[in-house]
């Protein structure tokens, strides 16, 4: 297990538009926006916080979007259409395993990714690392797995690595929505920003781990029933050939 993990792990960095979308553009973004002095200045809109405080939990988001849902369906259904799998299921290694390294891995980028954006957002910027820690934790951990299970979700049931790559990215868009990558959260309407907090990754409950309290018990349960439902469909209904 240790061996395909670490396989996978050079593969993945071998992949350097990933690499740079999934590790390096969250902070990059952070950068930008700091820059400029409008968004450095404390808003109502946002409790007295700064747009830049506000919006770290967003760029949270586009981290753990970009490894479950452009990566992960991408490189599996790649390796069903290249007999990859086909090959595993004659060793005594189960193809599983592959699987379990793909969310290893995105694991790993994801624990990368979001240390780098606290390291540069507290040097550059003075932004406060997350307050409750361990909800925080719990919170991208979550995050990350649901996304992950529904990327492998998408990889189980798309015909092709083409297809996999198209269907994953309606899904991303649609994440990407609801935590305010595209619109800043606070110009949504209230339904939106409601079913926002709840949908996986939680952006609800990465903002109050970050800016307030552990996050709600409710956000959390939904995650975890998110990855468990999602994964067990696609490790049920998953083609190896």
């Amino acid at each position: 297990m240790t061996k395909i993990i670490s396989t996978e792990w050079k593969l993945f960095l071998r992949e350097p538009t990933m690499v740079v979308f999934a590790v390096f553009f969250p902070t990059a973004l952070l950068l930008v926006l700091g820059a400029l002095p409008a968004l450095r200045t404390p808003d109502p809109n946002f409790g007295g916080l700064r747009f830049i405080d506000a919006y770290v939990s967003t760029l949270v988001v586009m981290a753990l979007a970009f490894l479950g849902l452009n990566r992960l369906p991408a490189a599996i259904a790649s390796y069903r259409e290249k007999g990859v799998l086909r090959r595993f299921s004659t060793t005594p290694v189960h193809p599983a395993r592959l699987l379990v390294a793909q969310v290893a891995v995105n694991l790993m980028a994801g624990v990368l990714s979001i240390g780098l954006l606290m390291v540069v957002g507290k040097a550059v910027f003075d932004i406060d690392l997350p307050h409750s820690p361990l909800g925080f934790l719990a919170a991208s951990l979550l995050g990350m797995l649901s996304l992950s299970a529904l990327g492998l979700l998408v990889a189980a049931w798309a015909p092709s690595a083409a297809s996999a790559g198209g269907w994953a990215t309606v899904v991303f868009m649609l994440v990407m929505f609801f935590g305010g990558a595209y619109l800043p959260r606070f110009l949504m309407p209230d339904l939106l920003v409601r079913i926002g907090e709840h949908l996986p990754p939680g952006v609800g409950a990465l903002q109050d781990a970050w800016l307030g309290t552990a996050p709600s018990a409710v956000h959390l349960a939904i995650l975890a029933v998110t990855a468990l439902v999602a994964g067990t469909v696609a490790a049920k209904s998953f083609r190896w050939e």
